[in-house]
Parts: C-alpha cells; structure tokens; sequence
C-alpha cells in the first residue's frame, strides 16, 4: 500500500449474495458506483477468492466480468460439501460465504475514501 491509496473492507465498495447448486456456490459481488468497479476488478481475482475459500476446499474458482451490470459473478466448486441434502455443514446453502467475501481488504485511491467517508458522515479510520 503507498500513500495515494488506502485499505478499505469490500463492504464499503459493493454487496454480494451468494447461490448454490449441489456442491458449487455462486457469488455476486456488485458495486455500489461506477468508480468502484476497476478496482474490484483488478484486485478480485480468481486467486484472490480461492485463496479466501481455502478452507472449504474448492476445486476450481472460476470468475466472470459483467461490466454492464458493475458486477462480478464467481463460481466455486465443490465448497458446500455435496450440497444441502448431503452435508452436515451448518451453512449447506453457503449463505455466509458472500459475508466472507465482502471483509476482504483492498486498496482505494485516496480521492474515492474521500467520497466514502462523505457518505452519511461515516468515517473510516
């Protein structure tokens, strides 16, 4: 990190859901304005989400661009466990996963944390 950038948590900078189907999740990761979307996607990589799913062992990650939309779109195999009728996981549907994803840190231009911290007064020291 360097001084023209900051980290700021995900949440900040999109929402995401998450959907399954057997054993594979589906996550969306939207962003909240225009500006926001390069930087997730630059610093959202396949690797990067693998690298947070580790844990659950997915046995591929795969992403898609919808620039359209402002959004990402990532699959995920194998990391529920056989879905919902066969595991005993307390989260078989993966619902929570998109709250893991969205506590990731990236680097913001300092010019956008500005205009984060003037949304409602909110700080984010």
């Amino acid at each position: 990190m360097n001084q023209l950038t900051r980290q700021i948590e995900l949440h900040r900078l999109a929402h995401s859901r998450t959907g399954d189907k057997g054993g594979t999740a589906n996550i969306s990761l939207s962003s909240y304005a225009p500006e926001y979307f390069p930087l997730l996607v630059e610093q959202m990589s396949e690797e990067a989400v693998h690298k947070l799913f580790r844990h659950r062992n997915p046995t591929s990650v795969r992403r898609y661009v919808l620039p359209q939309l402002g959004a990402l779109n990532f699959v995920l195999e194998d990391v529920l466990d056989s879905g919902v009728n066969e595991s005993l996981n307390l989260d078989s549907h993966g619902k929570t996963l998109s709250f893991l994803l969205l506590s990731l840190t990236i680097e913001v231009p300092t010019e956008l944390v500005a205009r984060l911290e003037g949304v409602a007064g909110c700080s984010l020291r």
